[in-house]
């Protein structure tokens, strides 16, 4: 794009090279579940979605959680999935379509473990089928609830005790990750992001109160990081040695906004550390706010750090961040009844750049309002309104 960029906002269109892809901007399309692919595969309402973004000058796409190859890896028929030649087509369409665009494209490999039946309840056709299926389930927990947007009912549905994944049930998904992993790269993908954040399966082998194991799986904080990294190191031989490997993760879970894997900044080394060993090259930390203090009753400035500048001060690995980027309320907040507001922070997030606190952002909600946003953000324009019953339903349904 050759606009002049607002001088406040320089540090977001600076290149950033990792791996083997240069990213022309800092700016990304944060993964956003749309529920619009029919059959699980995308088409040309899919591929218009993404490239438009790309189009519009965003540098990275990451797209919505894509389902490994895996019986429980999604619970929606219209959530998609990566798991053989048909989905390798589909999404090939797509990647040549970002790429036509100027951009670079991601695939966020998901598996939703203990909360199998979150989306399930919005797939009437499908629903009493896919809950007859048995959910991944490190120790056969869905979570103490805590702080959640999930109703009562829902949680009681959910929450019911399962058996704990059997050495195959953890192999199988080992190696689900990377058959999923090969298919993305043989669609066209530029790279790989795992989803190991928010409760789900990954996330639920760290968080303590999923995993009580007390074999090789389950234990201390390292001990409970070795499932996700068995991953991580599958999914880095299945993308080989130049592919860019990125990892989501958080300290809270869906079902207890309020949960934390790690107390201190040690504790979060130690998962951390135990990612990057694995073959991660970006960890990208979601939280509710992009600049939220990680550790704030840690003295000085210490307690001024997020969770994206605590995972780089502690690998040194390039990170990322996410969360409330133009808008006042966080998406709990809004999910809860709160109005999301324009909230102009965009110089926040170009001085936190600036200031080495994280390389990237990840914007979700502003993409949705206006697929040029990236535009918007190097002229100074003035952000568009997110207006959520407008720009957050789902792309279709499988009535319309």
């Amino acid at each position: 794009m050759t606009s002049s960029v607002a001088t406040t906002r320089e540090a977001l269109f600076r290149p950033l090279q990792v791996r083997s892809i240069q990213l022309a901007n800092r700016l990304v399309m944060s993964p956003m579940t749309r529920m619009g692919c029919p059959d699980a595969l995308p088409d040309e309402v899919n591929r218009d979605y993404y490239a438009s973004r790309a189009a519009g000058g965003t540098a990275l796409i990451v797209t919505e959680g894509i389902g490994v190859d895996h019986p429980t890896s999604v619970d929606h028929g219209w959530i998609p999935r990566l798991d053989g030649p048909a989905s390798v087509a589909a999404w090939r369409q797509v990647t040549d379509a970002v790429h036509s665009a100027g951009g670079r494209i991601l695939t966020q490999l998901w598996h939703v473990g203990p909360l199998w039946g979150a989306n399930a309840r919005f797939d009437r056709a499908n629903r009493d089928r896919l809950m007859e299926r048995h959910p991944m389930r490190p120790s056969g927990r869905w979570g103490t609830p805590g702080v959640t947007t999930y109703s009562e009912r829902s949680v009681a549905r959910w929450s019911p005790e399962v058996a704990p994944m059997t050495e195959g049930d953890i192999a199988g998904v080992i190696d689900a990750f990377s058959r999923s992993a090969r298919l993305a790269m043989e669609a066209g993908f530029d790279g790989v992001t795992l989803h190991g954040g928010h409760g789900y399966l990954l996330d639920s082998f760290v968080w303590s109160d999923t995993n009580r194991r007390t074999d090789t799986w389950g234990g201390d904080l390292a001990a409970r990081s070795r499932f996700p990294a068995a991953v991580v190191a599958g999914v880095r031989e299945a993308i080989g040695p130049d592919a860019p490997l990125f990892y989501r993760f958080s300290q809270h879970t869906q079902q207890d906004y309020t949960a934390r894997k790690a107390t201190t900044p040690d504790e979060l080394g130690v998962y951390l550390g135990a990612l990057a060993d694995a073959g991660v090259d970006l960890l990208d930390a979601s939280t509710r706010r992009f600049n939220d203090p990680a550790f704030p009753d840690l003295e000085g400035d210490d307690g001024e750090v997020s969770l994206a500048g605590w995972a780089r001060r502690l690998t040194g690995l390039p990170t990322g961040a996410v969360g409330g980027v133009g808008i006042g309320a966080s998406l709990r907040e809004q999910k809860s009844g709160a109005p999301a507001h324009t909230a102009d922070n965009i110089d926040a997030v170009a001085g936190c750049l600036e200031a080495g606190e994280f390389d990237l952002i990840s914007v979700g909600r502003l993409h949705l309002a206006d697929p040029a946003i990236a535009t918007v953000l190097r002229t100074g324009d003035p952000l568009p309104e997110f207006v959520r019953e407008v720009h957050e339903m789902p792309l279709r349904t499988p009535e319309g």
